[in-house]
């Protein structure tokens, strides 16, 4: 096996923060590598944590695939930095791991649902995977383990199309989020009133999705979906910093001018390491009685998009009266008609991301 700076970190891409599904490359720890031409590898690592256990572990794991790669006697610096009055183990993103009634809660995988512009029917098709992960999870015997969180914070339209509309219950300092359908739900519609605007600055955003994401008991999820603001904009990069992301799926519809936007807000999870699950190409065509399909928007802008990312199409979603129905009336496509082909498209997608962070796991 080769001995160079590329295959250096492609094994370091390996190994995951304790407790983490997230790798060390990807978490932006890794700060620096350097293979000399006799084979000597150096690796530098900074890593925030109060636990003294992480960085012995990662010492280990890192000491051993140096030496699976070749390198004899490999050099590995870890600068650890201990936060101030951190009781225990700090990580690099908000966990996806704490106990059942604080913060995010037991979490497997926290999944970014995103677009680069509005209008491409992202928080539709959030609700509705959402749906079709809790079907499919409750098929196995998982059920009530999808939560959902809103946070396109000035269009908060979730609640509407997933319908629930009470007040989330308090306690103490924790919000407990609603659930419908199997999918738990958290959402700034849920504690303003529905006709009331939010007229906020970037620190006031900021401050709510951090309290979705810290001061709501999600319990245990396998996964928690995050319906992202449209755009690339501080809420949006703050959320993809501060999380311990699994990854993004990118909602796009076939015109070009879709496509182009779509992948500069793919770039900016590329720059914080996050990787990127798939494309899913919304109102992709019209389906008549007779099965002829009309492509309105245009078509393949799915398949450009996930081509240029190096990623994959994860499904094309058609333009269908009952998605549009579902949302209106707070019963998703995926409940209503779930045997209609939209329904079974959301579940196919939903079996695709499963399986694809099964993998990674």
């Amino acid at each position: 096996m080769s001995l160079d700076k590329e295959s250096v970190q492609k094994a370091l891409g390996q190994i995951r923060y304790p407790g983490y599904s997230r790798d060390i490359v990807s978490f932006g720890l890794v700060k620096g590598i350097e293979v000399t031409l006799d084979g000597k590898v150096s690796v530098g690592l900074a890593v925030t944590s109060a636990d003294p256990e992480v960085p012995k572990k990662l010492y280990a794991e890192i000491e051993a695939a140096l030496k699976a790669l070749g390198a004899r006697q490999p050099e590995i610096a870890i600068t650890v930095t201990v936060p101030k009055g951190a009781p225990a183990a700090a990580a690099p993103a908000a966990p996806t791991k704490l106990p059942a009634d604080a913060g995010v809660g037991q979490v497997k995988h926290i999944i970014a649902v995103a677009s680069g512009k509005g209008g491409v029917g992202k928080s539709t098709f959030a609700v509705n995977l959402a749906c079709a992960l809790a079907r499919d999870l409750a098929e196995r015997g998982r059920p009530g383990r999808v939560g959902l969180m809103d946070c396109d914070i000035y269009g908060p339209s979730v609640p509407l199309m997933i319908g629930v509309n009470a007040r989330p219950q308090l306690d103490g300092d924790t919000l407990i989020p609603l659930e419908n359908f199997g999918v738990k739900v958290m959402s700034m519609g849920l504690l303003i009133d529905a006709d009331a605007p939010v007229v906020w600055r970037g620190p006031m955003i900021m401050k709510t999705i951090s309290q979705f994401a810290t001061n709501v008991r999600w319990g245990e999820l396998d996964v928690l979906l995050i319906d992202l603001p449209p755009g690339t904009g501080d809420a949006q990069l703050s959320i993809a910093q501060s999380m311990a992301l699994s990854g993004a799926i990118i909602v796009t519809t076939p015109q070009t001018a879709a496509v182009s936007v779509a992948l500069r807000g793919a770039a900016m999870f590329a720059k914080v390491g996050v990787p990127i699950l798939g494309v899913a190409e919304n109102m992709s065509f019209l389906e008549g009685a007779d099965g002829s399909r009309q492509y309105l928007f245009g078509q393949g802008g799915g398949l450009k998009v996930a081509t240029a990312l190096d990623s994959i199409l994860l499904g094309e979603v058609p333009l269908d009266p009952a998605i549009r129905q579902g949302g209106d009336h707070g019963i998703p496509v995926v409940i209503s008609h779930p045997d209609g082909n939209p329904a079974r498209v959301f579940r196919s997608i939903g079996l695709t991301v499963l399986n694809g962070l099964e993998k990674a796991s």
